[in-house]
């Protein structure tokens, strides 16, 4: 069965499902309807948890030697299946269905993968878990769906927000819901309790605008080479969480790379940032960068994105120092230029 995420916490009552999906390509959603899966399965018992990455070199068949390995610290065990951006082979399908076909009794398989496509979504190991389990589809918010979102949000940490501060939020988060909530707790510290407006906003933005995620991205698309290396330390030293910093930057190079193919395209280069919400001061920025990067370099950074999202996962590195390399590139360290005409 499917359900939304804001209706997961009504549905998990009774006896666990075999198996749970998470999909979609909201990273706040889907880590809080994980989170909230984790703690109900933790609640009936499931108290030992193993992780698998299904990355290329992933053996299926250890998913099946997992589920039977008797454990003897726990008798009830969650087994995560991380997906990424990887869809099961026609092998890993058929080990899936095997497995829903017989579920251990003892474990739970949660599955978190990024947005599937059709393809995907009818396919056997799919139709498998819809079965015999639970999907969570998480949707993104959209623009006019953001001003709700903000105002729901708020009234949950006991915020009030008027007209203005709600516009002016949704122009700075610019969709990104875990900036969204960063900005929002932020603001529960500086006002708990208050009905904000507009100038109160602007002000929690002022104070720490030098040393935020939305300084470190403008320091390196204006070739601020220094001033990226000073915030990317301030934000590490304040705690801030390294997927924030991962989904803004990398959301940043696929923008530039859209630029450019739009541009590439003869597409308008207005036309292109109504239809990317790029506003303000940011066309020109955008426009510059994406005119001096080179396309390959553009995807270089990219790959380098998919590195720090393994070494928040656990991989071996440093998933600060990766970012930190990714903007200094942006900001043009060691980068080739190319002109678009």
């Amino acid at each position: 069965m499917k359900a939304k995420p804001e209706q997961l916490a009504s549905q998990l009552k009774g006896a666990p499902l075999p198996v749970y999906l998470v999909t979609g390509d909201e990273p706040l959603l889907i880590e809080e309807s994980c989170d909230l899966l984790r703690q109900y399965l933790v609640d009936q018992g499931f108290s030992e948890r193993e992780t698998l990455h299904a990355e290329a070199n992933f053996k299926w068949t250890y998913l099946l030697e997992c589920a039977n390995a008797l454990s003897l610290f726990a008798e009830k065990k969650i087994i995560e299946l991380r997906l990424g951006g990887s869809k099961p082979n026609k092998q890993a399908s058929e080990i899936l269905r095997e497995y829903l076909a017989n579920p251990a009794p003892d474990n739970v398989l949660l599955i978190i993968a990024d947005k599937l496509d059709g393809a995907a979504q009818k396919s056997a190991w799919f139709k498998a878990i819809d079965k015999t389990g639970m999907i969570v589809q998480i949707w993104p918010v959209e623009a006019q769906q953001l001003p709700g979102w903000l105002n729901n949000r708020a009234k949950q940490i006991g915020l009030t927000l008027d007209r203005d501060a709600v516009q002016l939020l949704c122009e700075r988060v610019e969709g990104n819901l875990l900036a969204a909530k960063q900005e929002l707790d932020k603001l529960n510290l500086l006002y708990p309790g208050q009905t904000l407006d507009a100038d109160q906003v602007i002000d929690s933005v002022s104070d720490s605008s030098r040393y935020d995620i939305y300084g470190l991205v403008d320091a390196a698309l204006l070739q601020q080479t220094a001033r990226c290396n000073k915030i990317i330390q301030v934000l590490r030293q304040e705690g801030t969480e390294a997927p924030v910093a991962l989904w803004a930057i990398s959301r940043e190079v696929r923008t530039l790379l859209t630029v450019q193919q739009g541009l590439a395209q003869g597409q308008q280069y207005e036309a292109i940032c109504q239809k990317e919400r790029i506003w303000g001061k940011r066309k020109g920025q955008l426009q510059a960068a994406a005119r001096r990067i080179a396309p390959q370099a553009l995807q270089q950074m990219l790959s380098q994105c998919m590195t720090v999202d393994q070494q928040i996962k656990g991989a071996p590195g440093d998933a600060w120092l990766t970012l930190n390399s990714i903007v200094l590139r942006l900001s043009g360290i060691e980068l080739g230029l190319a002109e678009i005409h």
